[in-house]
C-alpha cells in the first residue's frame, strides 16, 4: 500500500506556500496530485514521488528561474520514472535536464559525459527529507547492505507522542495477581 501525505504536509516538505501548491497541482496541473481533492473537507493526497518532483520542480523555479510551464511534458515522464524506480535506487542519482523536451536520470557520480549545456538536480538531498516523513529506507553505511529496521518518524501531538500516527497504548491499571 502506497502512503500519501495530505496537502498541508506536501506544502511543509516542498517549501511551496498552499496557493503554490494549489496552483501546481491543480489550477496549471503542471503535476497531479495522486488524489484530488474532493471539495470542502477534503484534501489532495501526495505520494513520495510527486513530492519529490514538486521538490525538483521548485528548485528549478527557485534557483534556475526557469518557466515551469515549458517543463510540463518532462515533469510527466520524470513522474513515470519515479513511479518505475525504487526510493533505494534512486540514492546517488541526478536529473539532468537538456531543455524543454530531453532529460536524464544518472548516477550522480558520473559527470555529464555530453558536451552539452544542461542543469543537474541530485537527489540525495531531497530524499533525505522524504525518508524521514515516509519511513522509507536509506543506503546502507555497508554498500550492499540494508538497513534492518528503518527509522520511523516520531512527533508529539496532543501530549502524546506518536509513531506515524499511531499512539502508543498504555499499560493496564489493572493489578496482577502473582
Amino acid at each position: 500500500m502506497m502512503r500519501l501525505v495530505a496537502s498541508s504536509t506536501a506544502g511543509r516538505l516542498t517549501g511551496l506556500s498552499t496557493n503554490q501548491l494549489r496552483e501546481w497541482t491543480s489550477r496549471r496541473a503542471l503535476i497531479p496530485a495522486d488524489i484530488v481533492h474532493r471539495g470542502r473537507g477534503s484534501s489532495a493526497q501526495y505520494s513520495w514521488q510527486t513530492l519529490l518532483l514538486l521538490r525538483v520542480a521548485a528548485v528549478l523555479k527557485n534557483q534556475f528561474r526557469l518557466e515551469l510551464h515549458a517543463h510540463r511534458q518532462i515533469f510527466g515522464e520524470i513522474r513515470d520514472a519515479f513511479g518505475n524506480t525504487s526510493f533505494l535506487r534512486l540514492w546517488g542519482t541526478c536529473i539532468t535536464i537538456y531543455g524543454v523536451n530531453r532529460w536524464q536520470l544518472a548516477d550522480a557520480a558520473v559527470s555529464n559525459p555530453s558536451s552539452e549545456d544542461a542543469i543537474v538536480i541530485h537527489l540525495d538531498s531531497h530524499l533525505s527529507l522524504l525518508s524521514a516523513e515516509f519511513g522509507m529506507t536509506t543506503p546502507a553505511s555497508t554498500p550492499g547492505q540494508l538497513e534492518l529496521f528503518p527509522a520511523r518518524l516520531v512527533r508529539r501531538e496532543k501530549g502524546a507522542a506518536t509513531v506515524d500516527g499511531v499512539a502508543p497504548t498504555r499499560p493496564s491499571k489493572k493489578r496482577q495477581s502473582a
